[in-house]
């Protein structure tokens, strides 16, 4: 059974192909927004070109971008290979890592993720970083610095929340896709974008509604 995970949601550009589990071939790159040029040849670059008999998605929330090009690039290959298509969260990814990475603890997990417009995404997970204990949000950098006081904080954004709060430590950390195996007990998501948010852009219909 060979799995290909593909996360785009984040400024990274991970891919990477799973056999009965186990990555055989991973690509993990810190590429800004240049996923739509890299992310076909990153796969093209894996083991058999990255064919696999199904396909793991990062679903987001992060890049409003890097999510569509993750998921329409998931997508046209379920489709042209006939496989099943699933996905998953970024913040349960990172969590998972986190919890792998961290010294034994009972402190809850908090991942954030940088958004927009001075917000950040964030989440809180149980200990073993394996359950969720919130839902997804976004909240600007300020507010959350009142809101979250764990004295360790996982994620894209966790510097930017450490230092509007003046103390804790940040750990970055970005989802990687030949970490999927942490997670894969964990029951799967649609196929379709988390924003964690509104869009910035409105419908002309919304437009005229308001």
């Amino acid at each position: 059974m060979r799995l290909l995970v593909i996360d785009t949601a984040t400024q990274a550009l991970s891919v990477a192909l799973l056999e009965d589990g186990a990555p055989i071939g991973r690509f993990h790159e810190i590429v800004g927004r240049g996923h739509a040029e890299a992310l076909l040849p990153a796969i093209a670059a894996l083991p058999d070109g990255g064919r696999a008999d199904a396909i793991a998605v990062d679903v987001g929330p992060g890049s409003f971008t890097g999510v569509r090009i993750g998921i329409a690039a998931a997508r046209a290959l379920a489709l042209a290979w006939n496989i099943p298509l699933h996905g998953y969260s970024a913040p349960s990814l990172i969590a998972a890592c986190a919890a792998r990475a961290r010294a034994e603890s009972d402190e809850p997990i908090i991942v954030t993720i940088t958004g927009g417009h001075g917000e950040l995404f964030w989440q809180s997970f149980t200990a073993d970083g394996l359950t969720a204990s919130s839902e997804i949000a976004s909240t600007p950098i300020t507010a959350l610095a009142e809101r979250i006081d764990a004295g360790t904080v996982f994620g894209t954004g966790a510097e930017a929340l450490v230092t509007a709060r003046g103390y804790g430590t940040a750990v970055s950390l970005y989802p990687d896709a030949g970490d999927y195996p942490l997670i894969a007990n964990i029951s799967p998501l649609p196929p379709s974008p988390i924003y964690g948010r509104g869009a910035d852009a409105k419908t002309m219909a919304e437009r005229a509604a308001t």
